[in-house]
């Protein structure tokens, strides 16, 4: 996602960890967003799956760590793509706002 505004952004609705949420992106950054989405979604699962973790807000956190991990311990660091990787992280910090943004309700 842009730091500033974009007349092309769209809202989308995408699904995490089987709740549906509506995120908005750019046109050009839709397909990467998607691959990310499903790449948490991935992650989450597998973390809920295990039976280790039981809230929502752990498993994001969880996933967060695993995910911020893997990218620190790339195998070529060369290779990285580091505006993108800033922008893959701009997207899922915005995802994680949304997805966390009802729970913050309840309390």
């Amino acid at each position: 996602m842009n730091d500033k505004v974009n007349d092309k952004a769209k809202a989308l609705d995408v699904t995490i960890l089987g709740r549906s949420y509506k995120v908005t992106c750019a046109d050009d950054e839709r397909d990467a967003l998607l691959k990310a989405v499903q790449y948490l979604d991935h992650k989450m699962n597998e973390i809920r799956a295990s039976g280790k973790v039981g809230s929502t807000e752990r498993i994001a956190v969880m996933a967060a760590l695993n995910i911020a991990h893997e990218l620190l311990t790339a195998k070529n660091p060369d290779d990285l793509d580091i505006e993108n990787v800033r922008r893959r992280m701009v997207s899922m910090q915005a995802t994680l706002d949304q997805a966390l943004a009802p729970q913050e309700k309840l309390l």
